[in-house]
């Protein structure tokens, strides 16, 4: 994306239109859209200026966030207990999450900061990119309503969601896949050495995990762990996916 640019404390409509085409949503009232950018350190240095800040956008964004991300994992995982999805909706909504997917997009080009907080590197700051953010979605929200800010979050945060819930498959998939199975099978899984090969300083695992005297999955690794982990992973996906 090339950089937004500000022509003074003002997010002109060519700006404003390449946001719109960023986010998947065009404003029906663009100054909604102007006081999400609007940090109260600009506010409080501009007395004058009876336009708000964007702190009450922030606090209804944090909400429909939340609400939004945590839909999209209970479609996602269909299984995962409450503690699982808890922990993953904190991952993705967490300042540096959010921070993340505010840079993507490049926003903090278009915050609008006091002379000191922008002196002192403000546009780049972890808290400042994530607030407003969420700021954009509290926008987003009053301006078109839920259904249009659930598409708008899975546009923006999406991509971070299914590599959050990667990584903690890649992490953790053993216990899910022996929770699934406890709750769906009554019966846990158990996993077998089936080869080791290499030199002993390169050696690579090959393990199969079996559930009620059936084959589920197989996995390598560089040790005999993350040979299990991958095994588990493909295990987990293929039962969730035909079920």
């Amino acid at each position: 994306m090339a950089a937004w640019g500000l022509k003074g404390d003002y997010l002109t409509e060519e700006i404003l239109k390449n946001l719109y085409n960023e986010i998947g949503y065009e404003f029906r009232n663009p100054e909604m859209a102007r006081q999400a950018f609007r940090h109260s350190s600009f506010v409080h240095e501009n007395p004058g200026d009876l336009r708000g800040d964007n702190e009450r956008l922030e606090f209804l964004g944090d909400a429909v966030l939340d609400l939004a991300v945590g839909h999209m994992l209970m479609n996602l995982l269909p299984e995962a207990r409450e503690g699982e999805l808890s922990k993953l909706r904190a991952s993705v909504v967490s300042e540096n999450g959010l921070s993340r997917a505010a840079r993507e997009l490049r926003l903090g080009e278009m915050i609008l900061l006091g002379k000191g907080e922008e002196a002192s590197g403000g546009k780049d700051k972890p808290s400042i990119m994530a607030d407003t953010l969420e700021a954009l979605i509290g926008a987003v929200y009053l301006d078109g309503g839920l259904d249009n800010a659930m598409v708008v979050i899975e546009r923006i945060i999406g991509p971070l969601l299914r590599q959050t819930i990667e990584k903690g498959l890649a992490d953790d998939s053993k216990s899910l896949l022996q929770e699934y199975t406890q709750q769906n099978c009554k019966s846990l899984p158990a996993y077998h050495l089936l080869a080791e090969s290499g030199p002993p300083h390169d050696k690579t695992f090959r393990v199969s995990v079996w559930l009620s005297g059936r084959l589920l999955a197989e996995g390598i690794g560089k040790s005999k762990k993350e040979a299990e982990q991958e095994a588990a992973k493909e295990a987990y996906s293929c039962l969730i996916n035909h079920q």
